[in-house]
């Protein structure tokens, strides 16, 4: 029987993160699993609106989850660590100040009546994903990764109460479902340069630079992330990367829906892999992978 939950892309799944995307969908589609876009979404205000106006900061959210509610959706998938983090971080202090609230909803024209429960990607993976992963594994990730969480995936731990914030542990947990060795590492939560990657190119790559480096020293052979700015400033700026550090990096950056959907059987194409700016030698990843498989990651590259 098909599940369906409510989805809210935001502005990155839908343009620098397409991968990202196309492979939240494929493997919700794998899974028997139907997502339904929030009607007429729009951005969350993400890490620009808080510095120009709170009540605007908390407006965009807001409406998000007003919309999601006049729709039916009881659970929201949210992918972006970003926007999960700011959809949590609005509910919790809207229905913790009804005052608050009544402005917010006073500018927005619209209602928020009960929390909507919000999910990220791993707690979506676990609840969906985990029941059935077993039977669908082909080709286990038979390598060593470091899971990368970011700043935003589990802070601040009081709203969003999701595992631990300095060694935390569900995104590693996924991957050695999978197969693979999760690395120990203390770059997990460090900060990759988050909303700098356009304005100060030179402090993201000073930050990323740290993360890569470890991840590498420690014979990490891919960076597991889920969060479309960890993988943009992880990925995009690695030209920028390697330069600061004086050799060529070629650890690549996956998010953890391609890495299970690619251990599920998923193509490169199904799980958006070819997009990225370091190539995912898949083939060199994974010596279980089926012989389709790597044809087609070798059509892609030539």
């Amino acid at each position: 029987m098909e599940k369906i939950i409510g989805f809210y892309p935001g502005c990155s799944l839908e343009g620098t993160a397409r991968e990202y995307n196309e492979s939240v969908f494929s493997l919700a589609k794998l899974f028997n699993i139907k997502l339904e876009p929030v009607p007429d979404w729009n951005c969350c205000g993400a890490t620009a609106a808080h510095n120009i106006s709170k009540k605007l900061s908390l407006s965009l959210p807001a409406r998000i989850l007003s919309q999601a509610e006049t729709a039916g959706m009881k659970s929201l998938l949210v992918p972006c660590a970003a926007c999960y983090n700011r959809l949590m971080v609005t509910q919790h202090e809207l229905f913790e100040n009804e005052e608050l609230k009544s402005e917010v909803e006073e500018i927005m024209g619209m209602g928020l009546n009960s929390p909507i429960r919000v999910l990220n990607v791993i707690q979506f993976i676990q609840e969906y994903i985990y029941p059935g992963l077993q039977e669908k594994l082909s080709s286990p990730f038979g390598k060593k990764v470091a899971c990368y969480y970011g700043c935003l995936l589990i802070r601040p731990h009081d709203v969003l109460n999701f595992d631990r914030t300095e060694d935390p542990q569900t995104m590693d947990e996924a991957m050695k479902m999978i197969g693979a060795e999760s690395i120990d590492w203390p770059f997990k939560t460090e900060c990759c340069g988050a909303g700098f990657s356009v304005s100060r190119t030179d402090l993201v790559a000073k930050l990323s630079g740290k993360i890569i480096k470890d991840a590498c020293d420690r014979g990490a052979e891919a960076i597991i992330v889920a969060c479309p700015m960890c993988h943009s400033n992880l990925d995009m700026r690695r030209n920028t990367i390697d330069r600061l550090l004086g050799y060529k990096t070629e650890i690549p950056v996956l998010y953890i829906t391609q890495a299970i959907g690619l251990a599920c059987g998923l193509s490169v194409k199904q799980t958006g892999i070819q997009r990225h700016i370091v190539r995912v030698d898949w083939q060199r990843l994974n010596s279980c992978l089926p012989e389709k498989m790597i044809k087609e990651e070798e059509d892609i590259h030539g």
